[in-house]
């Protein structure tokens, strides 16, 4: 799209209260630099909400605007026959009501109408717009075809689709193929990072990983299970021949206009092939350091790190912890064009305009170590090591850190303190490790609790035991001026703690009487105050865990629509941050163990991973259980 249009776009979003001014331009420059679409930009970095964005298209064109839900069941099969499913995801448009003599469709671009002119052609007759946010589209879509395919595909159908042995000679595999595509775009739509296919004893149930747990979300016959391990083998160019020995192999998706990387492994089972396939989009947006939980001295600390002439900062963590998130995230943060930035990575995952990226492939004598050492004569400033496994590549990585380099990688340790002796077991030498590394960060992701239906509670002397707190500062719980319920804080004047040097806006503070005045969402016979849970937070002092206790609620996961029953939505870092400080560095050239170091770094001010998640349990953003799951590896180290 010409950068004349995508302003147009911008003007209209901002005439319509849609934008602010001065965000449409810094959004019209990433747009730009990623040629993007400026409104894929703009819902893709959650600056306003998709349906103002719709809503002030469709006024600007005279379009009505769709206020109630599209209920899947009423689109008559006939049009769902007449429009091809392709079509429909391309375009984001949906076929609703045939009146006869029109037909009405709901679109979520008001300001294309070349879609709408295809459609008239497919169906034969006036097309009749109404706009509406591609989400709700996009859900009616799966829902409508989902629903076709499901017929074409069940029990019924069971005996003619287990005739397909193999899909390369077969002639009716259409059945098939949409089922398979059918979950990839499943997956994509609940922003899975795994699709597991696994063969039972009668059936073939499909597992999605969401927020990092895994969900049941279809089944199949078992009669069909040949025909769709041998139509993934065939996108993923695998032998389908070969059913005793494991392979890997790769696909690539283009879903509503987005590339997916598809990695497919599948190995022999006792019941048939069992497949997993890792979702990568290449086009995902990348996350900002305080997206994922950076925030205050943590942050500064960090940025402080990044913005490094050289030195090495690694991030730790078991896999799916987010460690490669996390580096491009920094990357993006400290990207500009007086920087030469190269990576190597295994996938790359995310795609940062700017930045050299390079895949390593070991079969050809592509390793992370050969990587290292070619990028040493690209004249680099900053570089990304997708892991650093083998004593040659922290070699070589040690070596460009004290020759004027900033490194960033990771390592599989738990802990922060555990990846100096993981270095140490790679006969690196102690006095190479304290004068070039200079911080580690542990990580670890926890789900956020749903804001929609979680759920107030006190919590226990154990519960705040797990978190370190004692039994003195839970006394103070029992004070009969604090009460909680559904999300509100009750608190009596007379018992409010003093206030915080900083107003922090952020769930369960209590406020004085006077800071109360702009925040009271409403007012009993004095002394009680009302405000809403999330518009207050306890005070935290440096260990992370609260000064007082008295208005401590904890919150629990519940389960509704919004968050699929899960009572989750999203993920959020912990992390604890080991600073290689002279203390830490003196244990170092000691040979001083992990736990020795981490006690060093801890009264020195580090946050353990426990302490930081304490604080997010604390502040209602996830839960204690998630919190004790995501900490206990650590701990018991």
């Amino acid at each position: 799209m010409q950068v004349e249009q995508q302003r147009y776009v911008g003007e209209i979003l901002v005439r319509r209260g849609a934008l602010a001014a001065e965000r449409m331009e810094e959004l019209l420059v990433t747009a730009i630099e990623k040629d993007a679409s400026l409104l894929d930009v703009v819902l893709a970095t959650r600056e306003t909400e998709e349906e103002k964005v719709v809503r002030a298209l469709a006024e600007e064109v005279g379009i009505p605007f769709l206020e109630e839900e599209i209920r899947p069941d009423d689109v008559a099969a006939e049009l769902v026959d007449a429009v091809p499913i392709a079509f429909a995801r391309t375009h984001c448009l949906v076929p609703l009501v045939d009146h006869g003599d029109y037909v009405q469709v709901a679109i979520s671009n008001p300001l294309d109408p070349g879609p709408l002119d295809d459609l008239r052609a497919l169906l034969g007759k006036r097309v009749e717009p109404v706009a509406a946010p591609g989400e709700k589209i996009e859900d009616a879509i799966n829902s409508v075809y989902q629903r076709k395919a499901d017929g074409e595909i069940g029990q019924d159908t069971a005996e003619e689709v287990d005739e397909i042995q193999d899909l390369l000679d077969a002639t009716d595999e259409a059945p098939v193929i949409r089922w398979v595509n059918n979950l990839f775009y499943n997956a994509s739509r609940a922003a899975a990072s795994d699709i597991h296919i696994e063969p039972g004893e009668r059936e073939v149930i499909v597992r999605n990983r969401i927020d990092g747990k895994l969900f049941p979300v279809k089944t199949a016959p078992k009669s069909v299970h040949a025909a769709i391990v041998s139509r993934v083998k065939i996108e993923a160019g695998l032998n389908i021949a070969e059913k005793r020995l494991p392979q890997d192999g790769r696909i690539t998706k283009k879903i509503q206009g987005r590339l997916i990387d598809v990695r497919v492994s599948t190995i022999p089972t006792a019941r048939g092939e069992r497949i997993v396939m890792r979702l990568l989009d290449k086009e995902k947006v990348v996350l900002d350091l305080t997206d994922l939980g950076y925030e205050g001295a943590r942050l500064e600390t960090l940025h402080h790190l990044i913005t490094r002439p050289n030195g090495i900062l690694l991030v730790t963590g078991p896999t799916g912890s987010g460690k490669t998130t996390t580096l491009s995230a920094c990357l993006r943060r400290i990207n500009s064009p007086e920087l030469n930035i190269l990576t190597a990575e295994d996938p790359v995952e995310y795609d940062i305009p700017g930045v050299g990226q390079l895949q390593i492939h070991p079969k050809i004598g592509l390793t992370f170590a050969s990587a290292l050492r070619a990028f040493l004569r690209q004249d680099p400033d900053v570089i990304m090591v997708g892991e650093i496994r083998d004593h040659e590549t922290a070699e070589i990585a040690i070596h460009a850190s004290l020759t004027g380099h900033l490194v960033l990688s990771t390592l599989h340790t738990n802990d922060a303190a555990g990846a100096v002796t993981r270095l140490v077991e790679m006969e690196v030498q102690p006095f190479l490790i304290s004068s070039s590394v200079l911080g580690v960060i542990a990580q670890r992701l926890v789900r956020k609790l749903c804001r929609t239906c979680k759920q107030p509670y006190a919590p226990s002397v154990m519960d705040l035991r797990s978190l370190g707190v004692d039994d003195e500062r839970f006394a103070a719980l029992r004070r009969p001026g604090v009460q909680a319920f559904r999300g509100i804080v009750h608190t009596h004047a007379e018992d409010a703690p003093a206030a915080p040097e900083r107003l922090s806006i952020e769930p369960l503070q209590l406020l004085t009487p006077e800071e109360l005045t702009e925040l009271e969402l409403g007012l009993d016979e004095e002394p009680t105050r009302m405000v809403a849970a999330d518009a207050i937070t306890p005070a935290l002092k440096p260990g992370g865990l609260p000064s007082d206790l008295s208005s401590a609620i904890f919150y629990r996961a519940i389960g509704c629509d919004d968050c699929a029953q899960t009572g989750y939505k999203g993920r959020l870092a912990i992390s604890e941050m080991l600073i290689i400080d002279e203390a830490v560095r003196r244990d170092i050239l000691n040979h001083a163990d992990a736990a020795t170091i981490s006690r060093t770094a801890i009264a020195g001010g580090m946050r353990t991973l426990r302490e930081d998640g304490a604080r997010l349990v604390l502040s209602g953003i996830t839960s204690l259980e998630e919190v004790l799951a995501a900490t206990q590896a650590a701990e018991m180290e």
